[in-house]
């Protein structure tokens, strides 16, 4: 590097915030996942049972995946404010009670 081309510098206030999570019958864990507005968020999920999935509709989020699957869905928090995630594959009667909460700072 010659002393006249210009040093990218990392932005260190937006990072990558990685989570690991489990999916079963009727719940994630952890519920609730928090994050800086401007963070990348790397998600880990694993189904200990049935089929389920992960969804955040307002960052454009859903993956399906089966038992025993694991899969993993990243974003920016481009957003401020409390978003709910939730189960997008009917997984019995507690389906619906199936969510989680993503608070961006």
């Amino acid at each position: 590097v010659s002393d006249n081309e210009p040093v990218m510098e990392e932005n260190v206030e937006n990072a990558v915030k990685e989570f690991t999570m489990i999916a079963r019958k009727f719940e994630f864990e952890p519920a609730e996942i928090r994050v800086m507005e401007g963070d990348t968020v790397r998600i880990t999920v694993t189904s200990e049972d049935v089929a389920h999935g992960i969804a955040i509709s307002e960052f454009d989020v859903k993956e399906d995946f089966g038992p025993g699957e694991t899969v993993t869905v990243e974003f920016v928090a481009d957003k401020k404010g409390t978003f709910t995630f939730f189960c997008s594959v009917f997984c019995g009667t507690g389906h619906r009670e199936m969510v989680g909460q993503l608070v961006v700072e």
